[in-house]
């Protein structure tokens, strides 16, 4: 007479539920063990190590570590693309240090743009202050979301797209772009593609998009400027 398998015993199921809970401590970000790390950026620059700068001590902080005024004028819209992005990262803001946390300006003249680009390591949130501002970004499926925000209205940028702010409006105007990253990364489409250093040849770009090879040389000479 067959003998029915016998199920999984309790110990077993409490010690694969131990197994799991093991795994997804060790891959999930550390706790912080300390209530802030205001930053002390390495000498000459240099990028941060995760999860950030070295601390300065805690008896040498004052209250200026989380202060930054940086953002405060509007940056000059005097150039071909009619725009300014001031950064407020870690780089110029130290109190932002292990915290996840980062803060752009975005100043747009009538027509201007910030050109198309993706934030590698960050998730990004428009926030418009004022004039009205074309919004939009493209997923890994090709498809493409936008919206016309006005003063007061917001919308989220998922990381990695590849996405732009337009102003469409007749008067200046200025968003406020927040991201969960203390040093987002930014990539330039334009820049990545024809401005890179050392160049990719000129054929694998003219074949990726079947133009020809003049055309490649035209973007990359503009992208020098």
């Amino acid at each position: 007479m067959a003998m029915s398998r016998p199920s999984s015993s309790p110990l077993l199921l409490v010690l694969t539920a131990a197994l799991a809970a093991l795994v997804s401590t060790c891959v999930a970000d550390p706790e912080p063990v300390q209530d802030f790390c205001v930053a002390v950026p390495p000498a000459g620059g240099g990028a941060a190590a995760y999860p950030g700068f070295p601390c300065k001590p805690a008896s040498a902080v004052v209250s200026g570590g989380f202060f930054f005024a940086g953002l405060a004028g509007a940056g000059s819209t005097d150039n071909a693309f009619g725009s300014s992005v001031k950064p407020g990262n870690v780089l110029s803001f130290p109190g932002l240090n292990t915290l996840g946390l980062a803060i752009n300006r975005v100043d747009l003249a009538p027509g201007g743009v910030n050109p198309l680009h993706s934030h590698p390591r960050a998730a990004e949130l428009v926030h418009v202050v004022a004039g009205q501002v074309l919004v939009g970004f493209v997923s890994t499926a090709g498809k493409y979301y936008s919206k016309v925000l006005t003063e007061g209205e917001s919308f989220v940028i998922p990381r990695g797209t590849m996405h732009f702010q337009y102003n469409v409006g007749n008067a200046s105007a200025r968003a406020m772009t927040v991201f969960n990253s203390q040093l987002p990364g930014v990539v330039g489409a334009a820049a990545a593609l024809f401005g890179a250093d050392p160049e990719i040849p000129d054929a694998v770009l003219a074949k990726s998009f079947q133009v020809d090879a003049e055309i490649i040389k035209l973007l990359k000479s503009k992208s020098r400027k």
